[in-house]
């Protein structure tokens, strides 16, 4: 569910009318903090305090008692004097004990070695609408942006990045840029605006039990692990290959034909039962030694063979190239199983002269997965949609075409389709900005596809996997954020799965 900061002091307010205290729902949030830091940094380090003097500050203290009863090593910077703890945080102040480090600025830090960890627990949402931030507050917001800059730390936000505008995600002049923010039983609407993506990051839900019904939109959700596994088929015992799916990728051409082999990885790591590539016959001898000896790579004279094949769904895209955009039109008036169309397969369309109108003729179930340029390049023409945010242009798109599911991709990656909710996925981070991401993603939704899901769901589940894989690459001390590739993403979508059953944030 997504609220404003009203709603939300709502929610709190008629909970405190059933009975319910805030000092345990203070305890509830801190316990849910410390399992994310716990989950995201495994390896324990020096964690940063950064406080205020209110519940946001409180809830750091909780997550820091705890946290370091398993080790972390505990400093603090406050941004009032101690004297001015509201009484709830004070309380927690006193039982976090005196076996920390207190600092006057975040610049003595800058030559701290090993894993260095800051969070943000200045100001929540009752700092919404008070206005620029000043004093204190101003200079320690000031200081974690620069050692962020600097020395390269990690800094989470709780609940709102201090100095963010919970409703209209507007970041302030003095506004925290977290790479991880936590917000607290329900999302703020601003923390998914367009504006806010560099001062949120990754977005993390910790729900409260209290807190879970109330107002709010329905027809926009955050994509969260607990939600998503249902979706995932369970597999019987006597589960065989033909009832995992066939997959057909019609992908690679001269020059790209590593994005056909990318797109295969997914569609395997993604659980898919068959999958054949369809590959020109002038190509067969340079893709077939490429590919992963569980993948059928099959020469044909021309595209349209592939409709002759038995097959759950068709990939249509990835580094095909734009020579072939005819017989894709040709593919796409003829097919009758769905298809997850990518890259150039987009690019087919958007260069027709019906552009939209032929997306519209399509008679099969069409997931798109384009990035922005694709994107405009597909709406090109369209006045209407000029001036929309991502999230609208996805949501006038799928009601215009009630045959499409949309996959916007992007640093916070869309999903819209007719009847259904608008989904904002927040996995993955800034080292998937590189070429072959795409084009995993459409064998993985591919995949999930072939084994039952409809799009929609196929793209939620995909596009979730695909990010935790680029986080679990990461996690697990393999690559940095520099150097992750495609590859990685698709090697690492078995511990993505994982990540997912054990409803990981």
């Amino acid at each position: 569910m997504m609220v404003t900061c009203e709603q939300m002091q709502r929610l709190e307010e008629s909970a405190f009318l059933r009975g319910v205290l805030a000092k345990d729902l203070m305890e509830e949030a801190g316990v849910g903090i410390a399992k994310v830091v716990q989950q995201f940094f495994p390896q324990t380090g020096a964690l940063v305090l950064c406080l205020g003097k209110g519940n946001n500050a409180g809830d750091a203290l909780v997550a820091a008692r705890i946290l370091k009863e398993r080790g972390w090593q505990i400093v603090v910077r406050l941004a009032y004097a101690e004297k001015d703890f509201k009484a709830l945080p004070a309380a927690h102040w006193k039982a976090l004990g005196g076996e920390f480090k207190i600092v006057n600025s975040l610049v003595e830090l800058s030559d701290e070695r090993g894993s260095v960890v800051v969070m943000d627990g200045l100001i929540g949402i009752g700092g919404v609408g008070r206005g620029a931030l000043r004093g204190g507050l101003a200079d320690v917001v000031l200081e974690i942006n620069a050692l962020r800059e600097r020395r390269h730390v990690e800094v989470m936000a709780l609940d709102l990045p201090s100095g963010l505008d919970g409703n209209t995600g507007v970041p302030g002049a003095c506004c925290v840029r977290a790479d991880l923010t936590i917000t607290i039983a329900c999302v703020k609407v601003g923390l998914l605006a367009d504006a806010a993506v560099n001062h949120v990051g990754r977005l993390v839900v910790v729900p409260l039990r209290e807190l879970a019904d109330g107002a709010g939109d329905a027809d926009a959700v955050v994509l969260l692990s607990n939600r998503l596994l249902s979706k995932l088929p369970r597999r019987d015992f006597d589960f065989h290959k033909g009832r995992a799916g066939r997959v057909g990728i019609v992908a690679g051409s001269r020059g790209m034909l590593g994005a056909a082999v990318l797109s295969a990885r997914g569609a395997l790591h993604g659980g898919a039962g068959l999958v054949t590539v369809y590959v020109r016959e002038e190509m067969y001898a340079l893709l077939a030694p490429m590919m992963p000896v569980e993948v059928m790579v099959k020469p044909v004279p021309n595209y349209e063979v592939c409709l002759e094949d038995r097959l759950d769904v068709l990939v249509i895209g990835p580094g095909l190239g734009r020579m072939f955009a005819e017989e894709v039109r040709a593919i796409l008036k003829k097919v009758a199983v769905p298809v997850v169309l990518d890259a150039d397969g987009i690019n087919a369309m958007a260069e027709s002269d019906a552009r939209l109108d032929f997306l519209g003729e399509v008679k099969a179930r069409v997931l798109l997965t384009p990035h922005p340029g694709e994107m405009a390049r597909l709406v090109t023409g369209a006045e209407e949609w000029k001036c929309l945010s991502r999230a609208e242009l996805a949501r006038e798109f799928a009601e215009r075409f009630p045959n499409v599911q949309l996959l916007l991709k992007g640093s916070r990656t869309v999903i819209a389709a007719k009847g259904r909710a608008l989904a904002f996925n927040t996995t993955g981070n800034p080292g998937m900005a590189s070429g072959g991401m795409g084009d995993v993603l459409s064998g993985l939704c591919g995949a999930l596809i072939a084994q039952g899901l409809d799009g929609y769901d196929a793209a939620c589940l995909g596009a979730w996997l695909s990010g935790r894989s680029a986080e679990l690459a990461i996690t697990h001390g393999e690559v940095s954020q520099e150097s992750l590739t495609a590859g990685d993403v698709a090697a690492n979508l078995g511990r993505a799965f994982a990540s997912l059953k054990a409803l990981d944030f």
